[in-house]
C-alpha cells in the first residue's frame, strides 16, 4: 500500500471533522449496544465472583463481556469508516455481519504484536545481562542502560500512539493482515512524527467532547435533583445518582449505602445507567472516527479493500 502526501492543515481538518460522528445514529446504536452488552456481562462476572470466587463462571463472563464490547466497537468502526470516506454508511445489520473479519484480523495483529513485544523485551534483557560479563561488565552495562531505555520507551510510545490507535482503522478499511503490517511499518520508517501528532490531536478533541458531555451530565443531574425534590417522587439521591456514574446496587452495598427496594428507585438507577452509557459512547464515537480520519490522511485513498468491508451499494454493484 502506498502512502500519499497530505498537507498538515488538510489532515488536521479531517481530524476536526470527526465531530460529525456525533450525528451518526447507526454507529451510536452499535457502540451503545456493545457497551451495554459488555457491561451486563461484566456485572454478571462481578456477581458470580462474589458468590463463587473459585469458580470459572466469572472468567467466562468477563471474556464474554470484553468480546461483546470489542465486537460492537468494530461494527461501529465500520460505519464510521464509511462516513470518513464520504460513502453511504452501511446498515446496522450489514455492519454486525461484516465486523467479524476485521475483528479476526485485529486479533491476529495482536498476536503478532505480542511476539514483537516479547522480542523487544528479550533484546533489552540481553543488553542488561551483558553487565554480568567479567571485566567488561560495567562498561557494557553503562552502554546497555541508555540503549534499553530508548528501546523500551520508544517501543511503548509507538505501541500507544501509533500501532494501537491506527491498527483498527486499517482493519476497517479492508486491509489484510500483511497490508496492515506494511502500513504500520511505513509509518514507523517515514511518518512517525506526523502520525503521533495527529493521534494526539484526536485525543485532545476526544477529551474536549468528553468534558462537554461530563458537564451536561453533572449539571443536568443537579437540576433533576432540585426538580425531584419539588415535584418528583421521594427517592434516595445516592441510589439513583450512582447510575449516572456507572455504579450498581452491589457497589452501593459495598460502600454501606442504604438501598431502597422501590420500583421507581430501580427504574431511576437503570435510567442513570443509560445516561452513563451514552456519556461513554459519544466521546467514543469521536475517538474512533478521528482515528479513521488519521488513517485516511496517511494512506492512499484508493488502497485495496476486501469485499466484505465495502458499503452495501458497492458490494452489490461489484
Amino acid at each position: 500500500m502506498k502512502a500519499r502526501s497530505v498537507r498538515p492543515v488538510e489532515a488536521l481538518d479531517r481530524v476536526l471533522g470527526s465531530v460529525d460522528a456525533l450525528r451518526n445514529g447507526g454507529a451510536l446504536y452499535l457502540l451503545l449496544a456493545g457497551f451495554s452488552g459488555g457491561g451486563l456481562f461484566l456485572a454478571m462476572a462481578r456477581s458470580s465472583a462474589a458468590s463463587d470466587p473459585a469458580g470459572s463462571a466469572p472468567w467466562w463472563q468477563l471474556a464474554l463481556g470484553l468480546a461483546v464490547a470489542f465486537y460492537g466497537a468494530n461494527a461501529a468502526g465500520l460505519v464510521l469508516m464509511d462516513q470518513a470516506r464520504g460513502q453511504p454508511c452501511r446498515s446496522i445489520g450489514d455492519a454486525v455481519r461484516d465486523a467479524l473479519r476485521p475483528a479476526l484480523r485485529l486479533l491476529a495483529l495482536l498476536a503478532v504484536l505480542v511476539v514483537a513485544a516479547a522480542l523487544l523485551f528479550g533484546a533489552a534483557a540481553a543488553l542488561l545481562a551483558g553487565g554480568r560479563l567479567p571485566g567488561v561488565g560495567p562498561a557494557v552495562f553503562g552502554l546497555a542502560v541508555p540503549l534499553a531505555v530508548l528501546l523500551l520507551g520508544g517501543g511503548l510510545l509507538v505501541l500507544a500512539l501509533v500501532v494501537g490507535p491506527l491498527a483498527a482503522p486499517a482493519a476497517w478499511s479492508g486491509e489484510p493482515l500483511g497490508g496492515m503490517l506494511r502500513f504500520l511499518l511505513h509509518l514507523l520508517r517515514s511518518r512517525l512524527v506526523e502520525a503521533v501528532l495527529l493521534v494526539l490531536a484526536v485525543a485532545g478533541l476526544t477529551a474536549l467532547v468528553g468534558a462537554l458531555v461530563t458537564f451536561v451530565v453533572a449539571s443536568g443531574a443537579r437540576a433533576v435533583l432540585l426538580l425531584s425534590e419539588l415535584v418528583g417522587p421521594d427517592l434516595p439521591m445516592d441510589q439513583w445518582i450512582a447510575g449516572l456514574y456507572g455504579y450498581g446496587l452491589r457497589s452501593l452495598g459495598a460502600a454501606r449505602q442504604p438501598i431502597v427496594q422501590d420500583p421507581r428507585a430501580a427504574a431511576a438507577l437503570v435510567g442513570g445507567g443509560l445516561v452513563f452509557a451514552l456519556a461513554l459512547a459519544l466521546p467514543g464515537l469521536v475517538y474512533l472516527r478521528g482515528h479513521c480520519a488519521v488513517f485516511l490522511a496517511l494512506q492512499d485513498a484508493h488502497g485495496p479493500r476486501g469485499r466484505e468491508d465495502l458499503p452495501p451499494g458497492e458490494r452489490s454493484a461489484g
